[in-house]
């Protein structure tokens, strides 16, 4: 039997299209490297950073939940009232949920965030003494908790860096940039974690976030003008 894998399995992605070489990973190291020189250039280091709002572990947490399908600004703008509402871990832990559903309503899902949140301030006060858990695999046990929020909470919260957060501006510039041809987040994050150093780790989602934003929206249709081009093509 021959060894050769499927041909289409290779080329094809799962919109149809032809998968491109990224090459090897030193190849792809040296691209990576290459990007963020620029991308710190374009950047400034104190604009690379998580926007949402916050004053605590557990309030990280909430907001990084809230933030699932919905844009920075409009949780932030929520959170502003929620966080006075409810102060301390135990208001979660006895709120309504139909009440809260409504609090949180305009960040969308609101059924599913506001059982995960209510569920995790149960687990985080009865397993944990009140205290959003720092390793990663405590917060993997928490309803609604994903790598990527993990890692959110864990490197903002407690400067503990375990990966790399992968949103959708991650994921389509790390794509675009020919530093993974994945599509699962999980298999993104691993290719990103073999090229990027460890000590940019936690920045380097936001460096990616904030290009995507200012430079090379997702609704953009000519890539030729982004600061960037060069790295997007084979």
């Amino acid at each position: 039997m021959s060894s050769v894998p499927n041909q289409k399995s290779i080329d094809k992605l799962p919109d149809g299209k032809l998968r491109r070489s990224i090459g090897g990973i030193a190849e792809r190291t040296e691209r990576a490297l290459a990007i963020f020189v620029h991308l710190k250039k374009l950047i400034p280091e104190e604009e690379a950073t998580i926007a949402l709002r916050y004053g605590s572990p557990w309030e990280l947490l909430v907001a990084v939940i809230l933030s699932a399908q919905c844009t920075d600004k409009k949780v932030n703008e929520v959170t502003a009232t929620l966080f006075k509402k409810y102060p301390m871990l135990d208001d979660y832990v006895n709120a309504d949920p139909r009440i809260f559903e409504r609090d949180v309503f305009s960040t969308g899902f609101y059924h599913d965030k506001t059982k995960h949140i209510l569920a995790s301030a149960k687990l985080i006060r009865d397993n944990w003494g009140g205290k959003v858990p720092d390793t990663m695999k405590e917060i993997l046990t928490l309803q609604g908790v994903s790598r990527k929020t993990a890692n959110v909470v864990l490197g903002n919260a407690y400067d503990i860096v375990d990966g790399i957060a992968v949103d959708t501006h991650v994921r389509r510039l790390a794509r675009l940039w020919r530093l993974t041809n994945e599509w699962d987040p999980q298999k993104i994050e691993r290719d990103l974690m073999d090229v990027i150093p460890k000590k940019d780790w936690l920045h380097a989602t936001y460096y990616m976030i904030e290009y995507g934003r200012r430079y090379c929206p997702a609704t953009k249709k000519d890539h030729n003008a982004c600061p960037l081009a060069k790295f997007e093509k084979k």
